[in-house]
């Protein structure tokens, strides 16, 4: 994560705004900050209109303040670069700086991330204003880490935005030529002779809903250059501030599966990743841990941040009820579990008007430490202090992986059939599910990652095969390793346009198969997966029609007029194996299914524990760290595996021993190895 020699433990801390209140507050919050155990904040994520009052005009003086006011309390610093909310002064005086939403309508004023990412005023302002920061505060040895803009995101369809997309498309295709083949511009006449005869594709042109489009290849690169362009702010403001503080490391706030922007080409800029935790309170913990294994991938297994997460409750959410007793601690734990070295929350203090006043934070509305939270939060605090650098800095290690690709979900999910049910992380969550209830450790991983630490990958729903990465794939499994696939897998190339000769296209030869119909099931109908055993699952969604080439059964149809025709195979290739499930199905094949491959590969649990319980392990220099953490409403019983060191509770635990964990429990647990 943050690599910082002035960093020695786990980070704890969050989203801090002093220029909401009286100057006077910074005093007390010092002391409910030491009493918290609170050692590092972010700051000025939303001051743009403070710092900057006109177009000339600078005033840093509040902030000066409240810079010096932490680092006299020995309060480390993420500091924002407040661009996530342009000025009044700017929208009324370059209103051309405001979005454009998908309908076509034109923003005013108001809410945040309403600037056109390819605004040359925009960019303009938000660039100095990010080197006006960087060489005022240069010397402040309390600043950790810096913190570009915050939660990128909102899609522009305006004017500017167009003409930026037409370059954009010259870069990619150089030729119109090449553009029309990639696009199929021959379908419905909708050929190019001109660069400036391409428009946006939204309500007014291409789409008929936000996620359908009668043009794929069109939308397709929309939604990479809307990607892009927002990167591109990101990076000229990470360069301006590298020029000036090199050696201080810089990240922004990403949101876990948030389908705009493709996180995989952003890791790529970002030193660190750090995220935003906000999950329903009635998600599943494997959900939660699915979101935190994507985020700690981006970078290769490095340690991520937990930028932000709710230390009670949200307020955007329909029903915002609190976080019961335990959770909160029992859910940061769970973050560091899966990688993380920061707890960190919004907010601070809590708001007292606009949308936020109703949004949890350390200091509640009350003003003291006598609250709930509070107190829950100072005893994590205390917890985090005593483990010192015992977990920093460790990492996961996994023999697992599933592929997780943006460009794949936005192509599958603009593509006009063969269901709209189909969708991506659906499909990928019931694999990752299945494993993650067998008590292994998980990489989610894109396109770019090694294959060679793994022996099972799994790429769910893999629609399109981009460029020559099947032969990544074949090399894997020849080389050895396990390889599942699906229904609906290598129809397109990097462009959307179907493989032809017979899906699933380029990984026709991995698999030994080719697929000839797909049938596409209502909700509340199933067909049958019938395994060479006789067990029985439900095939539901999309069913393969398969012939075999070189592969072998594995399950068939039972019913319909293909019923006893393949539905599941396995190609031996090289020292390897290439598994094909023709149809999605319930939890519980999936946990069978995947039990089987897991044991033949003999990889084991970490542990063995009742339902409702997880085990992740983080490893470094010579040690082990396995979390415990009980999700359940009521106590569960353990049995130790080996001999453990309790890095909270100050026990050591012999092997064989039995131990009741209490619910929302958890457990740290250090072994040699």
């Amino acid at each position: 994560m943050i690599n910082d020699e002035k960093v020695k433990k786990i980070l704890f801390g969050g989203d801090y705004n002093p220029e909401q209140w009286p100057e006077e507050i910074l005093e007390e919050d010092m002391k409910l900050f030491k009493k918290a155990g609170v050692d590092v904040v972010t700051l000025n994520v939303f001051n743009w209109a403070m710092l900057q009052p006109s177009e000339e005009e600078y005033d840093f003086s509040r902030l000066d303040k409240e810079m010096d006011y932490l680092k006299a309390n020995n309060i480390k610093v993420c500091l924002a670069t407040s661009t996530a909310a342009h000025p009044a002064w700017m929208a009324k005086k370059y209103p051309e700086i405001l979005r454009t939403e998908f309908s076509g309508m034109r923003r005013k004023f108001g809410g945040r991330h309403n600037s056109c990412p390819n605004s040359l005023v925009y960019k303009k302002y938000a660039v100095r204003l990010a080197a006006k920061l960087a060489e005022r505060y240069k010397d402040y040895d309390n600043i950790v880490a810096w913190h570009i803009s915050n939660e990128f995101g909102g899609k522009c369809y305006c004017d500017t935005c167009e003409k930026a997309f037409r370059v954009w498309l010259q870069n990619r295709y150089k030729t119109l030529e090449a553009l029309n083949k990639a696009w199929n511009t021959s379908f419905w006449g909708h050929t190019f002779y001109a660069w400036d005869e391409i428009v946006v594709p939204n309500l007014q042109s291409e789409h008929f809903e936000w996620e359908r489009s009668m043009f794929q290849g069109i939308s397709l690169d929309y939604a990479r250059f809307s990607s892009d362009s927002m990167l591109e702010c990101y990076k000229e403001e990470y360069e301006a501030i590298k020029r000036i503080t090199p050696e201080i490391q810089i990240t922004t706030n990403l949101m876990g599966f948030y389908k705009e922007l493709d996180y995989h080409k952003w890791a790529k800029y970002m030193d660190f990743v750090s995220w935003d935790n906000y999950p329903s309170t009635d998600d599943p913990y494997y959900k939660m841990g699915m979101d935190h294994d994507l985020m700690r991938g981006l970078k290769d297994g490095l340690p991520f941040a937990l930028m932000e997460q709710t230390p009670s409750v949200t307020n955007w959410q329909p029903y915002n009820n609190l976080k019961r007793p335990g959770v909160m601690r029992l859910w940061s734990y769970q973050a560091v579990a899966h990688g993380s070295d920061t707890i960190m929350y919004f907010q601070m203090r809590r708001s007292i008007g606009a949308c936020e006043k109703y949004h949890g934070a350390l200091i509640d509305h009350v003003g003291t430490g006598e609250t709930r939270v509070f107190k829950e939060c100072a005893a994590l605090g205390a917890e985090l202090e005593k483990l010192g650098d015992e977990i920093i800095g460790s990492v996961v290690k996994s023999k697992v992986a599933i592929l997780f690709d943006w460009d794949n979900w936005w192509a599958l999910e603009y593509s006009a059939g063969p269901s709209k049910e189909l969708r991506y992380i659906k499909e990928v969550s019931k694999y990752y599910t299945a494993l993650a209830k067998q008590n292994i450790n998980i990489d989610i991983i894109g396109v770019d990652a090694d294959l060679s630490p793994y022996q099972l990958v799994i790429a769910p729903v893999l629609y399109m095969i981009k460029g020559d990465y099947h032969k990544k794939l074949e090399e894997f499994v020849r080389a050895g390793g396990q390889f599942i696939t699906t229904f609906f897998s290598g129809i397109v190339d990097e462009h959307d346009l179907v493989t032809i000769g017979g899906y699933p296209g380029k990984l026709r030869e991995l698999m030994g198969i080719w697929v000839e119909e797909i049938d596409a099931l209502p909700p509340g109908e199933a067909n049958k997966l019938v395994m060479t055993d006789g067990r029985t699952y439900s095939a539901e969604l999309l069913c393969d029609l398969i012939h075999l080439e070189t592969a072998e059964v594995v399950a068939v149809y039972g019913e319909d007029f293909y019923a006893g025709t393949p539905a599941i195979t396995i190609n031996h290739f090289g020292q390897g194996k290439a598994w094909y499930v023709g149809s999605s199905s319930s939890q519980e094949f999936f946990f069978d299914f995947l039990k089987e491959r897991l044991e033949e590969i003999e990889i084991n649990p970490i542990m063995t524990l009742p339902e409702g319980m997880e085990v992740t392990r983080r490893y470094k220099e010579g040690v082990e760290y396995t979390f415990i953490l009980n999700h359940n409403q009521e106590a569960k019983e353990i049995t130790f595996d080996q001999a453990y060191v309790d890095l909270l509770k100050d026990s050591i635990y012999k092997k064989g021993e039995v131990l009741n964990l209490s619910a929302k429990d958890v457990l740290l647990l250090k072994a040699s190895f």
